[in-house]
């Protein structure tokens, strides 16, 4: 017996051919409501050789007690300017936050004030408490438990060569630096709950001479459920 869906407004279900006759289906963004989807591109400034070890060089913040931060995409972008004296193996990691009870400090603070990030003029201003990207040096880390496993890692191998040798002078291409992507159908986000977030953290400690300069774009959503 044949069963019809129809939906709010009344319209019943349409099928596609007449082979197998699938339900003809719209993905659509999670419901956010008065909120919103959200995108930023940062820059930071020219990074001091040698930085530390485990350095926050980015952080993302949420605060808000009533509605959830839905993080979906993180990427970073890398490129030197000077070489580097000594051969090295170093990497970034994503890592989650929680319990973040203290802002961190330095760097950039990205105005989110307005129309900033928002991907429609029409959705509300983000909710985000505080997006932080290094300028010359490490991040102050505020008050916060970091996850003892990583959510995303990359990995790079770091050469002598001169800064003119394409795969020297960029340490990631963009589009090859995803930390973290759950952007496909069916994919879950990282649910950000009040004081939690997620941070960009080096490796080990990068090599010697070597100054360079990185970008970080990430998407998210805000809703009140999800």
């Amino acid at each position: 017996m044949p069963i019809q869906f129809q939906g709010n407004g009344g319209v019943v279900a349409e099928v596609d051919g007449t082979t197998f006759r699938a339900i003809r289906v719209t993905n659509r963004p999670v419901n956010y409501g008065s909120l919103g989807y959200y995108r930023i591109g940062a820059l930071s400034g020219t990074m001091a050789a040698a930085l530390a070890a485990g350095s926050d060089i980015f952080q993302w913040r949420w605060t808000d007690a009533t509605n959830l931060g839905l993080l979906y995409k993180v990427a970073i972008s890398a490129s030197a300017n000077v070489a580097a004296t000594a051969a090295a193996i170093t990497g970034f990691l994503l890592t989650a936050a929680r319990n973040w009870t203290g802002i961190g400090t330095g760097g950039t603070r990205l105005t989110m004030t307005g129309n900033n990030a928002k991907l429609r003029t029409s959705m509300g201003t983000s909710l985000i408490n505080d997006i932080g990207v290094a300028t010359t040096g490490l991040l102050g880390i505020g008050t916060k438990t970091l996850d003892t496993t990583n959510m995303g890692s990359i990995v790079l191998g770091i050469g002598t060569g001169a800064i003119t040798t394409s795969h020297i002078l960029n340490l990631i291409n963009k589009g090859d630096g995803i930390l973290f992507d759950a952007d496909g159908e069916g994919f879950h986000p990282y649910v950000a709950a009040a004081n939690e977030g997620a941070v960009i953290r080096t490796d080990v400690i990068f090599p010697a001479a070597m100054t360079w300069k990185f970008g970080v774009d990430a998407v998210w959503a805000e809703a009140g459920a999800f």
